[in-house]
Formats: structure tokens, C-alpha cells, sequence
């Protein structure tokens, strides 16, 4: 069953969501004027969550190098400036390349709950496509975000604002957890996490 606003402010409390928005939040204030913001926060079923600005890398094109997910190269990723105007703080995904972000917050999922990672459509509106990643059952960590740009311009990715929406599915509890099972990305901190086997 997907779970509700009232449950995701209870599960807030305990630390499911840190730092927890209680309402959706569309303006904020940025030197002393009101701007408009990709909503982020609570809705009435789910979570928007916001892109950190601490980093955020882009896939560059190298021909002749084959990105291999068992043999991860750093190299193949470049650091993408964070730019600064009167809309706020943001990153730029050129057209038809692929980037990976951080959330803002950290995850604590409970142990009978997995969470999908959608996008929000805002973005999907200008051709920004968020890969869907599972938060499984007691994962824990700030989420490695996966964006793909499927239009030949360039995009703006607003830091400290909406990026994807969190849905959280409770289930009969499961024999092993996430956490049980030490899963490889559990943990993971405001940076990017590359691929690993």
C-alpha cells in the first residue's frame, strides 16, 4: 500500500527524512525577494526531495571509451560548476548527456517499507529524465541521483530546490533487509556514489 502524508510526518520524526519539510514549498526567500522554487517537501502521497548542492557530475564523451559499470573509470565523469543567478543556485546538464547529483537529505528507510525515486514533472517537461531507483527496506544514506537529458539544449538543474519525488510502498515484512544483506551503496554520503559491483 503506498503510504500517506500523515504517515511520512510520523516517520519523519523517528528519522526517516532528514532535514523533513512538513509542507510542499513552492517560494523561497533569496536576498531579501520572494522567488518561486521547484516545489520539494511533503505532498499527499510522497515526498519531494532536493538536489544538493555539494556536487554533481556529468558523463563526458572520450571516443573510443566504453563506460564499464564491473571497471568504473572516475575519469569518464567531470565536476559541473554550480552557477549563481536571481533564480538561485544550479548546475547545467548539456543536451543529450547524462549526469548524477546527490539529494539534500538523508534516507533512514524502515525495515516493512521500500520508496521508488521518480521524477518530477517540471523537469520531464523540458526533457530531463530521472532514472527510478528503489530505496529498499532499511536503506540508508543520501540518494546518488541519475539524470539523463533527452534534449539537444541544455539544462538548467536547480540545486537546493525539487528534483524527484519519493512514493513509499509498506509490505508484509521481508526475511532479509537492505541493511541485513549489507547492501553495497548502503551509507552513502553527500557525494556521488559510482557504480560498483
Amino acid at each position: 500500500m503506498i503510504k500517506n502524508d500523515k504517515w511520512i510526518i510520523e516517520q519523519a520524526k523517528q528519522g526517516m527524512i532528514t532535514p523533513f519539510q512538513e509542507q510542499l514549498v513552492r517560494k523561497t526567500r533569496l536576498a531579501e525577494v520572494e522567488i518561486p522554487v521547484i516545489s520539494f517537501g511533503l505532498s499527499s502521497y510522497g515526498y519531494d526531495i532536493r538536489l544538493s548542492p555539494a556536487e554533481f557530475l556529468v558523463f563526458r564523451h572520450i571516443p573510443g571509451t566504453i563506460v564499464d559499470p564491473k571497471n568504473f573509470n572516475p575519469k569518464n565523469l567531470d565536476a559541473v560548476e554550480l552557477h549563481h543567478d536571481q533564480n538561485g543556485d544550479y548546475f547545467i546538464l548539456p543536451g543529450n548527456s547524462y549526469g548524477l547529483g546527490v539529494s539534500l537529505e538523508t534516507i533512514s528507510m524502515p525495515p516493512n517499507v521500500t520508496a521508488i525515486c521518480l521524477g518530477k514533472s517540471t523537469y520531464a517537461r523540458v526533457g530531463l529524465i530521472a532514472n527510478i531507483t528503489p530505496l529498499e527496506a532499511s536503506w540508508k544514506g543520501a540518494i546518488t541521483l541519475e539524470f539523463s537529458n533527452s534534449s539537444h539544449a541544455d539544462v538548467r538543474i536547480y540545486a537546493n530546490e525539487g528534483i524527484c519525488q519519493l512514493l513509499f510502498f509498506e509490505g508484509d515484512p521481508c526475511q532479509t533487509t537492505y541493511a541485513d544483506r549489507q547492501g553495497k551503496y548502503q551509507n552513502q554520503g553527500q557525494k556521488v556514489t559510482l557504480a560498483k559491483v
